[in-house]
């Protein structure tokens, strides 16, 4: 294992947030290469709860959870700049995703938008990992249209009762609560009658069916509400603004999912693949190597761009939605060879010597440009945004 080159001692008192880039890189990357655990680095597939839970509570420790949470709630205090040099490092060694959704999303929602009881109530919880979070927002007819939601929550006297269906839920069977948005008032437009619940996953009247993916791997779940009570108390925000709150918590993640390092950590293990396979030297094989290559240059050049935007404070704009578009075809033609390459090995659900999944990471790689938005979403968005085309 290649070590990181020490970082200068920091007081441990220091404000990370101030630490120059480089220095903070530094100290991060030597950090996760000393303490993250080996068994689970370069796992193709999203773990589960039980898999994940030893990074989780090691970041905790460290207080390095929550890097954009305010200090005082528990977090970092990082600068978004800061806190993308936390991600690209951790996607750089082969960090396993942990149950996040907690972390990334209801946390800064609470922190702008919820009330102090619900604050003191749920933040340390995450902190702790006491409570894992489901997102409850896709549904069978309302996926990259969210707003046509139609899971509903009358309210009757101090709760709503909750009755629908939501889909897609992201290790769903794993969780002890979800946050959710349902429709509260079907009389108005679409984005104006929606609220945002906070529910927890052992109420009488829910239901949970794991989803099973192509690899065996039961990575989402569907959920069925049946007459579910959930407090008032549990409602963040004012009724019917739930989509004004759902969006915010969407600032930065095309930036994330537009890193370079999902595809730049596939391209290395292209090439240990062909190294394993004996084709390193292959003249059709490093035609087509280089060309994925050179696309993961043009990536990293467009993705800094984006990244000095946010380091100067600035806020991105709608073009942002290219860095998603490039990025996860990029990653899905990289796994793609890496199938090809593996020829009738890339059946195998098992890995390969040396812990290489080439099927494996060919089937993860498909639904990457469905996630936080498909692709064609984004075009639209670019096309209508950015290049001012007409809509029909």
């Amino acid at each position: 294992m290649t070590i990181a080159p020490s970082a200068p001692a920091i007081d441990p008192e220091a404000d990370l947030d101030a630490l120059p880039d480089e220095t903070f890189r530094l100290l991060v990357r030597r950090w996760i290469e000393e303490n993250y655990p080996d068994e689970i680095r370069h796992r193709p597939k999203r773990l589960h709860w039980k898999e994940s839970s030893l990074w989780y509570f090691k970041l905790a420790e460290k207080g390095w959870l929550c890097p954009g949470w305010p200090k005082e709630h528990g977090g970092m205090g990082l600068s978004p700049a800061k806190q993308i040099i936390m991600v690209e490092e951790q996607e750089r060694y082969g960090c396993a995703r942990i149950a996040d959704h907690g972390i990334v999303m209801l946390g800064p929602l609470l922190i702008q938008y919820g009330t102090d009881a619900q604050r003191e109530r749920f933040l340390p919880a995450i902190l702790r990992g006491e409570h894992v979070w489901a997102q409850g927002y896709s549904e069978p007819n309302a996926g990259s249209d969210l707003a046509s939601l139609r899971t509903r929550a009358v309210r009757e006297g101090d709760h709503y009762v909750v009755n629908g269906q939501k889909t897609w839920t992201t290790l769903g069977m794993d969780a002890n609560w979800m946050f959710m948005l349902v429709r509260t008032d079907p009389n108005v437009r679409q984005q104006a009658g929606i609220s945002f619940l906070l529910v927890p996953m052992d109420s009488p009247g829910i239901t949970l069916r794991p989803i099973k993916n192509l690899d065996l791997h039961e990575e989402f779940a569907e959920v069925f509400f049946d007459d579910v009570k959930v407090p008032v108390d549990n409602r963040v925000g004012p009724e019917n603004h739930g989509w004004t709150m759902a969006k915010s918590l969407l600032g930065f993640e095309r930036i994330f999912v537009g890193s370079p390092k999902q595809s730049e950590n596939a391209l290395t293990r292209l090439s240990t693949l062909a190294d394993h396979l004996g084709i390193a030297d292959d003249p059709v094989f490093r035609d087509r190597y280089a060309r994925l290559a050179m696309r993961l240059a043009d990536l990293k050049a467009l993705y800094a761009g984006h990244v000095d935007i946010v380091r100067r404070g600035g806020t991105l704009g709608a073009d942002v939605s290219i860095l998603k578009i490039v990025q996860t075809e990029l990653y899905q033609a990289i796994t793609v060879l890496m199938a090809d390459v593996s020829g009738l090995d890339a059946a195998r659900l098992e890995p390969l010597a040396g812990g290489l999944n080439p099927g494996q990471m060919a089937i993860q790689s498909l639904p990457t440009s469905i996630y936080a938005g498909s692709n064609e979403i984004q075009r639209n968005i670019l096309a209508k945004v950015v290049l001012g085309l007409p809509s029909s």
